[in-house]
């Protein structure tokens, strides 16, 4: 690969060869959220997609995180996502009970929509950040992202196209794509392919990525259904009400907040199997309704929870996001959200080169980044499997049982149901705590990052994490006034920070300085000096700019000869 971009546009190719400098395989969230960053980056950016454009996807994702919805509001998604999903009063709270429509063991209180900027007093509304959480199904979620991308220069869908294969010359790729309607074959030419197609991606199988890890944790059936009468049997709806009894445990989510429901049946015991167990007895018995109970099925899949990890996430031109590089339990949540934290990582990477401000090296950050943390969230979704299946199991026969043991019993269960999941349902420390510490393109400086939970963490400015947050005088979060590429924050004004500046514009970096106020995110003793990149993660700290930042500047966009001084 040169050391310089070759725009695709520039290529002689023929008129029947469509080019770009990004192509994009697939438009679910994860695909539609690379092509937004990157197109509004000023990347010309081709994404394919087999469905049609609006065809819904499948009923599977149900929760935006506050990492996922502060890109989302830097790419001017936010208030559209919050907007959108169950009614703005609806209860985002997750309810324990017997059964759906049972007694009620504990519940973990989320705000509905309407109170997510204001709600106080629960578990996840202390959160530093513009940006809590949002709970919304997929099938809504999409058409938000779709429209949204449709209407950015430079970004084009193809829907109806599906991607059969690519080649890797010097100057780009060349692939493969067909219309599903027509038949007809054509060819993409691009200067880099992501795929984003999912857990057969066939981009992963083109660069002989392999998946590794646990194939089986779980199997679950799932069912989406119309039952218009439901709501009604439960005395205080929530947007996942999780049934624990002996005969059958399960989780129902609401869609719509009126009438639609996603049920996972949990197949907990090693004999079952999916033929094996009955669909709808297990349905009414996670529901806590009798054969009177009228509903539709709508769709229904079974499917199979992993902890699969992709050994490469590149090779040369081609990379994999997403569920194309990994796949585990959706405890947490941490799916769909994961892999969005991949596409944005890879796209400032992407555009830094493709605008020639930075090095080719600078894009071996993205699997020195994102693999080590895919590898880690996903040991936590398959501890906390582990955790709540034995919990599944081990329900006791009591738990319905009147009177005073019966109380004992529940008040025992729904504690413990509460303290071991309100650890993933408001998991801060998935959200904010991870880091990166082996990247080529931060400047280290010793110090060790403080570790973290799924739920817990503690901010900090160390090389690596997640840049602390703040508000400027302004009142605007400090994420908001980070530029496309770095930009130094300063928490005294009096610092002169100029040679810094300098080599920057001399190596063409996009940068900018932002003043912070001195009480504001830094305890007593902390660096005056942070340099944050684009994506929210400290590249730098110190408290004064170095005597030759140059190094520095290198090593931060690829061009390091050695080890930058801190």
């Amino acid at each position: 690969m040169h050391d310089r971009p070759h725009a695709a546009s520039d290529k002689a190719v023929s008129d029947k060869v469509k080019t770009c400098s990004v192509l994009v395989v697939g438009a679910g969230p994860v695909g539609l959220t690379l092509a937004m960053d990157l197109a509004l980056r000023g990347i010309s950016v081709t994404t394919v997609e087999t469905r049609s454009a609006g065809e819904p996807p499948s009923v599977k994702c149900n929760h935006v995180s506050s990492r996922s919805m502060e890109i989302f509001r830097r790419l001017g998604l936010a208030q559209k996502l919050r907007d959108t999903g169950l009614p703005a009063d609806y209860p985002n709270d997750c309810s324990y009970r017997t059964t759906a429509t049972g007694i009620e063991l504990s519940r973990i209180l989320i705000p509905c929509r309407r109170d997510r900027y204001t709600a106080t007093g629960g578990p996840d509304t202390d959160w530093l950040t513009a940006e809590p959480p949002h709970r919304i199904n997929q099938i809504y979620m999409e058409p938000v992202l779709f429209a949204h991308a449709a209407a950015i220069d430079g970004l084009q869908i193809l829907n109806r196209t599906a991607f059969e294969d690519f080649s890797e010359g010097n100057d780009g790729i060349v692939a493969t794509v067909r219309n599903l309607d027509t038949g007809t074959a054509s060819q993409i030419h691009a200067d880099f392919i992501v795929g984003c197609d999912g857990a057969r991606s066939l981009v992963r199988k083109a660069i002989d990525a392999n998946l590794q890890g646990t194939p089986i944790i779980q199997r679950v059936q799932s069912t989406y259904i119309h039952a218009p009468g439901l709501i009604e049997l439960m005395d205080r709806p929530a947007w996942m009400t999780l049934s624990l009894n002996p005969r059958r445990c399960g989780t129902v989510v609401a869609i719509d907040g009126r009438e639609k429901w996603l049920i996972h049946n949990h197949l907990n015991r090693e004999d079952e199997t999916f033929e094996s167990v009955d669909r709808d007895t297990s349905i009414r018995a996670i529901l806590g309704v009798g054969p009177d109970f009228e509903y539709e099925v709508l769709s229904k899949e079974d499917w199979v929870g992993r902890r699969l990890v992709a050994d490469r996430f590149r090779k040369g031109r081609a990379f994999i996001c997403g569920d194309a590089a990994h796949l585990w339990m959706p405890y947490a949540g941490y799916g769909m959200n994961a892999g969005i934290a991949d596409a944005t990582n890879l796209a400032w990477l992407l555009a830094a080169y493709l605008q020639g401000w930075a090095d080719v090296a600078i894009l071996d950050a993205y699997e020195a980044e994102r693999l080590p943390i895919t590898e880690q969230v996903s040991r936590f979704a398959m501890e906390m499997a582990g955790k709540v299946l034995s919990q599944r199991r081990t329900v006791p026969d009591a738990i319905e049982q009147p009177g005073p043991e019966g109380d004992a019993v529940r008040q025992q269960v729904g504690q413990a149901a509460y303290d071991l999941n309100v650890q993933q349902y408001c998991c801060a420390g998935l959200n904010f705590g991870y880091f990166y510490d082996r990247s080529p393109i931060i400047a280290y400086d010793g110090a060790e990052q403080p570790g973290f939970t799924m739920a817990e963490f503690t901010p900090s400015s160390t090389p690596g994490c997640r840049l602390p947050f703040a508000t400027l005088s302004d009142g605007r979060p400090v994420y908001d006034a980070l530029g496309p590429g770095y930009t130094l924050l300063r928490y005294d004004p009096d610092i002169a920070v100029e040679p810094l500046a300098e080599a920057m514009r001399a190596n063409g970096v996009p940068f900018g300085i932002v003043d912070v106020p001195a009480n504001e995110a830094q305890p007593p003793g902390g660096p005056k000096l942070i340099l944050a990149r684009t994506d929210q993660h400290v590249a730098w700290r110190g408290d004064a700019i170095p005597d030759d930042p140059e190094p520095l500047v290198r090593k931060l966009i690829g061009r390091a000869d050695g080890p930058a001084s801190a």
